[in-house]
């Protein structure tokens, strides 16, 4: 009996590693990033993240928002090939909390899908698979959707330490297949001198378990995010430099800027400047070697920010250009106001 069971342990614990992998890139379409004004620096934000889109850079910088906040982008990529979209709120809460929701879709819609359409006219069998014959009343369409949901909270410690988290839910689905999956992000910010920022922020800390309907079970593993910044005054207004370094253990030998053995390391370089508080401009480079460059402008209560990049294939051919544009509304009036003591 004690043999049959060992038998039938050692069988579903096979069963489970066969169905279960590390996913590399599983978790990709989360690292694209958010914002007009964040990815005009080429993502590197980190330790600048201070308002509503603070929930997907590092959830600790949403405790230093004092008024509620609500951002919306729209990205088209690649031309309109690929559709992202984001959308959230940020709501202070007494003294030292704020709380938040994220929500972020990636897709691609419209993919034809031609494998009912191998029939010829008919309906005698399959055609050959080489054949360039197809039967276009029976080709449908499908999407490639990628959800993500991020609910935030976040808490100030001191006047300069502040710490928070994520709790994400994912949504994915291609056709007829769906997943769905877990994770949690940790983050803080610190800064240990005027005008001087850090933060980290710790992605998928746990390791992401996503479950896909077919029965296979992906992991996404923790990246580390960490980054600088530094203010400074510079001609009438502020000059902001920033970098970070996104660090994966996945084993990304030529996809990344470099790695030792399987941990791979891509910086960010950012740098903007902004006069007054009334616009900004922006560039940086970005860990996919993205030339990045924006530009925003501050209204009574409502930030207008655009974001371009470019994303050279070679000398000759080049993708579709990227553009973002994105609006935060605050809701800066006295009865929002956080209550400070």
């Amino acid at each position: 009996m004690v043999k049959r069971l060992l038998l039938l342990l050692l069988f579903v614990l096979t069963s489970l590693q066969a169905q279960t992998v590390v996913g590399k890139y599983a978790g990709e379409f989360l690292s694209i990033g958010i914002g007009g004004r964040p990815l005009g620096m080429g993502g590197a934000f980190v330790a600048i993240a201070n308002d509503v889109t603070a929930g997907y850079y590092n959830p600790a910088g949403l405790a230093k928002l004092n008024y509620p906040q609500i951002a919306l982008m729209h990205d088209e990529r690649y031309g309109n090939l690929v559709n992202y979209n984001y959308a959230a709120v940020a709501l202070p809460y007494g003294k030292d909390y704020t709380f938040g929701l994220s929500i972020m879709r990636l897709g691609v819609d419209g993919i034809p899908d031609t494998r009912k359409a191998l029939y010829d006219a008919n309906g005698d069998g399959i055609l050959d698979i080489n054949s360039d014959r197809l039967n276009y009343d029976l080709i449908t369409e499908f999407s490639n959707q990628d959800w993500a949901f991020y609910l935030t909270g976040a808490k100030r410690v001191t006047d300069d330490l502040y710490l928070g988290a994520n709790v994400k839910i994912l949504s994915r689905s291609i056709a007829e297949y769906t997943a769905f999956g877990i994770g949690f992000d940790v983050g803080a910010y610190y800064s240990p001198m005027e005008n001087l920022m850090l933060g980290a922020n710790v992605q998928d800390i746990t390791t992401t378990f996503v479950a896909w309907s077919t029965g296979r079970n992906e992991l996404i593993t923790p990246t580390a995010k960490v980054g600088a910044a530094y203010q400074l005054d510079f001609f009438g207004g502020k000059i902001l430099p920033a970098v970070d370094l996104d660090i994966r253990f996945e084993n990304r030998r030529f996809a990344s800027q470099f790695n030792i053995g399987p941990v791979s390391f891509d910086p960010h370089f950012g740098m903007e400047y902004s006069y007054k508080n009334l616009f900004a401009i922006r560039a940086g480079y970005n860990d996919v070697k993205q030339f990045t460059f924006g530009a925003g402008i501050k209204l009574p209560k409502l930030n207008i920010d655009y974001s371009f990049a470019r994303f050279n294939m070679s000398a000759d051919d080049r993708l579709p250009d990227t553009h973002r544009i994105s609006l935060m509304l605050t809701l800066e009036e006295p009865r929002f106001l956080r209550a400070l003591e």
